[in-house]
């Protein structure tokens, strides 16, 4: 997922992508584990827009001042 297509949706639907995707990632880790994951370079993609939407989120928060 390209950074230009987190940036348009909203907050809450960024948090629900990234519970999602780290139950998607865990699941891949476990694949992995057991020698049946046919990419493993989907891992890599996996953790990379999980970081890429909690940087979005973050910048978010930053921007509009935080949680005060």
């Amino acid at each position: 997922m390209k950074v230009s297509e987190i940036r348009k949706l909203k907050d809450e639907e960024i948090k629900e992508k990234v519970k999602k995707s780290k139950e998607e990632l865990l699941n891949l880790r476990i694949k992995n584990a057991t020698g049946s994951l046919d990419k493993p370079s989907k891992l890599r993609e996996m953790k990379k827009d999980v970081a890429r939407m909690l940087t979005v989120l973050k910048e978010r928060e930053t921007s509009t001042g935080g949680n005060k």
